[in-house]
């Protein structure tokens, strides 16, 4: 049976289990109750927790450049991993056979960490909350190949049209469809479907011989009908916009300065410098930048750092994690003061906390490990037009390039990608060569001014750590920011 088959619109919890069974047990010749036997293998008394996560996932990728389709990808992914877990020890199996055999040698590869066993009885009988906080569609059967190809030449007509100066312009198209189903020796089930669609753009112009580029795009948990043309616009006109902003830059300068960040996208910042720092198994083993404990003051008054794994059709967001646990809203910094970590089952246990659905991986071959979903932070009472007239000398970074992050210490380096002077409470010109240097933690004391305009960025942001990446999000308002080290080129 092709998994594609098996698809039919999901309504409700239970037609979300049957399409994942379909998907992957039904099509191998497996049901649910024939996986209590494989717990009774992974099992002994030294064996405190295992699991089975099953994972089918189809992806595409399309690129234009001048016009022309450069590159396309396809490829199809099966299989499952197996997990066991003794006091802090893991092992871990995985095989893109999805039968009973292939789990059956699996589970006895895993249970090598343990040095006895005993006879227990297992039933899989209970299934997990699930939400759809995104329709379980396919995006890749939800346009036809042409007409994908041709959602990328209308984007780059729209990004022509918009200045003569643009001479290059470069989109891709990328979509996901995932489907998982996990098993647990606590005798919990959990599914998931998973659609992820992305659209990228970049621009090059030129203006007396000067070169300068500006990128553009989004997407999300939803299909390709969702890139309308208002969407394909405002992608467009965010790129052009950047570069032709980039080609009338001057030199940036450099030294200790207030510096105003923009909403949505800048809180890529934030996510790095400091939401790493609040995954619990960096906590755990003592070399988490936050080296405050719970109830400490940690940032000025005002600032609130939630990680929302539940919010509608956005990139970071789950049904359930990747243990099976539903995700949730878990506040991290409350008015300044240490509130919690993300923690996975085995951390939470460690440290004597409660899953916040924060585990997560990047396949069926990896081991999962806390990370954050949508991480930001959360309005405050300044229009941001008062933010800027508050500021005597300073810079307005609008938006990110690149960056570096020392995880364990806080210490980060960003490139702004769209950033303007200050002077005399109004925005004047456009600097480039801009660069943020500064600690996570000791930047959230220097917050001084927190805006009313928290958005979410437009869904770009993908994350790595320890070898796995994952979609994430982020946001936050406008933020002023005192005594922050700039690195210019002036």
């Amino acid at each position: 049976m092709n998994p594609t088959d098996a698809f039919v619109p999901i309504q409700t919890a239970e037609q979300l289990f049957r399409s994942a069974e379909a998907t992957l047990l039904t099509p191998n010749g497996l049901g649910a109750d024939q996986l209590a036997p494989v717990f009774g293998r992974l099992l002994t008394h030294d064996v405190d927790y295992a699991d089975l996560y099953f994972q089918y996932s189809r992806s595409e990728g399309w690129s234009l450049e001048e016009g022309q389709v450069k590159s396309g990808s396809f490829n199809i992914d099966q299989g499952v991993g197996v997990r066991a877990i003794s006091g802090e020890k893991t092992a871990f199996a995985y095989s893109d056979d999805i039968s009973l055999d292939a789990l059956g040698a699996a589970a006895d590869a895993t249970r090598a960490i343990a040095r006895a066993g005993q006879n227990r009885s297992f039933g899989m009988v209970q299934r997990g909350e699930s939400r759809l906080l995104y329709n379980a569609v396919d995006p890749l059967v939800s346009l036809a190949d042409a007409d994908k190809v041709a959602l990328l030449e209308r984007l780059e007509k729209k990004a022509r049209a918009m200045d003569p100066r643009v001479i290059q312009v470069m989109a891709s198209l990328a979509s996901e469809y995932e489907v998982i189903f996990i098993a647990r020796s606590d005798g919990h089930l959990a599914a998931d479907v998973r659609p992820l669609v992305r659209l990228s753009l970049q621009v090059i112009a030129e203006q007396d011989g000067r070169r300068e580029q500006g990128s553009g795009g989004g997407g999300g948990r939803f299909d390709y009908s969702y890139f309308s043309d208002d969407i394909l616009e405002k992608y467009a006109r965010q790129a052009v916009h950047q570069a032709m902003v980039n080609l009338d830059a001057r030199p940036a300068p450099a030294g200790s300065m207030t510096v105003v960040l923009g909403s949505g996208w800048p809180g890529i910042l934030l996510h790095e410098a400091i939401g790493h720092g609040l995954e619990g198994d960096f906590n755990r083993k003592g070399s988490s930048a936050f080296s405050g404990r719970i109830g400490e003051r940690v940032a000025a008054p005002g600032v609130t750092v939630v990680d929302d794994g539940t919010i509608p059709l956005r990139r970071g967001s789950l049904n359930v994690d990747d243990e099976g646990n539903p995700t949730q809203r878990t506040t991290l910094i409350e008015d300044g003061i240490l509130t919690g970590y993300m923690q996975d089952m085995m951390n939470a246990r460690l440290m004597g906390m409660q899953p916040t659905g924060n585990a997560r991986r990047e396949s069926f071959a990896h081991l999962t490990m806390p990370r954050m979903t949508n991480t930001l932070m959360l309005g405050g009472d300044k229009p941001p037009h008062e933010i800027i007239a508050s500021v005597k000398n300073g810079l307005y970074a609008v938006n990110f390039g690149g960056g570096q992050v020392d995880i364990t210490s806080g210490k980060f380096v960003f490139s702004a990608a769209e950033a303007y002077m200050i002077e005399d409470g109004k925005i004047t010109y456009p600097v480039k060569g801009a660069t943020l240097i500064g600690n996570g933690p000791e930047v959230l004391t220097r917050v001084s001014m927190i805006g009313n305009d928290m958005e979410m960025d437009s869904g770009v942001g993908t994350c790595g750590k320890e070898g796995q990446s994952v979609p994430v999000g982020v946001g936050q308002p406008t933020l002023r920011i005192d005594g922050l080290t700039v690195g210019g080129t002036a």
